[in-house]
């Protein structure tokens, strides 16, 4: 609320239950008129796979650890690739969004950890190696991207790394 204050905003937000509860908790903070939400499935997190076998899951991290969280692929499930495609697709929707008028003067993602990093990675065109050195947000925790005098944003948020 201290950085929108009165502006306008247009949300998109990942249809799982974590994301929505949050939502429901920022959106108290804005009068009804001053903004606009969408659930969005494609900012939602990585899936991990269908009927995780508790037994099997430490061998998995650890191999997940081996190859990255990027490349890794969950059985029956995705890899943090599967989610940067997700991301491309959603911001080609949210750039045409922003060209036909139908965000605000602020936009606001709520979604997940590795989500986040993958949207960043995507927007700024790093490389895998500096995205697998990020660490995943906080619960709650915020990113900001802002908007400069000649176009494209910059990202002012400090984030954690190894």
């Amino acid at each position: 609320k201290d950085i929108i204050i009165n502006e306008g905003i247009a949300c998109y937000v990942s249809p799982f239950l974590r994301s929505k509860q949050t939502f429901d908790g920022v959106k108290k903070a804005f009068d009804d008129k001053q903004f606009t939400w969408t659930e969005e499935p494609r900012i939602r997190e990585q899936e991990w796979g269908n009927f995780q076998n508790p037994d099997e899951m430490e061998a998995v991290m650890e191999e997940r650890r081996k190859i990255g969280s990027f490349y890794f692929r969950f059985p029956t499930g995705e890899s943090g690739a599967d989610v940067y495609d997700r991301v491309s697709s959603f911001l080609e929707t949210l750039h045409r969004d922003m060209k036909k008028g139908r965000c605000k003067e602020n936009i606001l993602l709520v979604t997940h950890g590795l989500t986040s990093r993958l949207f960043l990675m995507r927007y700024f065109h790093w490389d895998v190696d500096y995205f697998h050195k990020l660490w995943n947000l906080a619960n709650g925790e915020f990113v900001l991207l802002e908007l400069q005098r000649g176009g494209g944003y910059t990202l002012t948020t400090k984030l954690r790394s190894n």
